[in-house]
């Protein structure tokens, strides 16, 4: 057995709103590591929101999510998921709880954040219940467990400080990857891992990022071309394989479930914000945090409501 693993991220464009990198892990038979898991669990997994007859989707979060669906596939998917792994959270804040505690004491200090207690998650129990069940079913017939489901939450105020340290957004990008990588290395003692990220800025040599955040492990270079750059990392009694794959969130099951899984985080975080605003001018439209759109919500704020006093680090993304 082996344990492959997706690293994936939401919102690393916008101005406002936090940017969430997350990993999915699944204890899978060594043969399978190159296979198509959406046609190995096929009963229990789709890929598109067509025909989908009650099973899970996991899929490109750009496919999962839209303004007019909302986040319902990424909250059945994320919540069946967790069902899966033994945890059924009541509010968003048990979610948060499980997937990314270490930012439950920052999150506290934003004004917009105050009430993730109280949020309470509308969703059909009973249809998680049967779906988490079908892909159990699915994943023991073909020796498949799924591991570890985590996230990794830089609200903006961290965000900003991690930026103005290292002056690069990419390489904070990658950081909070290797972070989640060590995680692994260290959750799962005696566990070859293969780790699939989908390639960052579209840079295709990762030796020296590597060699930098692992110094005792050695390092070998499989193989670096326009598609794909994979890298083995081994200690005395194990290896780690990291591949860094163009569209990987689209190609790999593993790398599409943290891609919604970030995105559920990122939009209920999102949502909070509106909540916020808009409590105080209702006519307030409400914004994604995308770049151009961003702009705009923070005009409309200075115009609408420029009594509301809020500090610009916690609001407001340094580029």
């Amino acid at each position: 057995m082996v344990i492959l693993a997706g690293i994936d991220e939401a919102g690393y464009g916008p101005i406002l709103g936090p940017l969430v990198v997350s990993c999915s892990a699944f204890s899978i038979p060594e043969n399978m590591v190159a296979a198509d898991l959406w046609a190995v669990l096929k009963k229990s997994v789709a890929k598109t929101r067509k025909h989908l007859g009650g099973r899970v989707l996991i899929a490109d979060s750009k496919k999962a999510y839209s303004t007019s669906i909302g986040i319902k596939h990424l909250q059945r998917t994320t919540l069946a998921i967790m069902k899966a792994l033994g945890f059924e959270p009541q509010s968003f804040n048990q979610v948060l709880s499980y997937l990314c505690p270490d930012c439950f004491s920052r999150l506290a200090d934003y004004p917009w954040h105050q009430n993730t207690e109280n949020m309470r998650i509308d969703y059909d129990r009973a249809d998680i219940r049967i779906a988490s069940e079908v892909l159990i079913d699915d994943m023991t017939e073909n020796k498949i467990k799924p591991v570890t489901l985590r996230s990794i939450c830089l609200d903006t105020g961290y965000y900003n400080n991690l930026v103005s340290r290292t002056k690069n957004k990419a390489n904070v990008l990658f950081s909070t990857a290797a972070i989640l990588m060590q995680k692994l290395w260290d959750d799962l003692p005696g566990s070859d891992l293969q780790i699939i990220i989908d390639r960052q800025g579209g840079r295709s040599h990762y030796r020296k990022n590597l060699q930098r955040l692992f110094p005792e492990h050695q390092l070998s270079i499989i193989i670096e071309n326009d598609n794909c750059s994979t890298y083995e990392l081994k200690d005395d009694s194990r290896s780690m394989r990291v591949h860094f794959v163009t569209k990987a969130d689209d190609r790999f099951l593993a790398v599409s479930l943290a891609s919604m899984v970030s995105k559920y985080v990122r939009e209920i975080l999102i949502a909070d914000i509106n909540r916020y605003f808009l409590s105080f001018e209702p006519s307030l439209k409400p914004t994604a945090g995308y770049w151009q759109d961003g702009q705009r919500f923070i005009a409309d704020i200075q115009t609408l409501i420029p009594n509301v006093k809020y500090d610009q680090n916690q609001l407001i993304r340094c580029r």
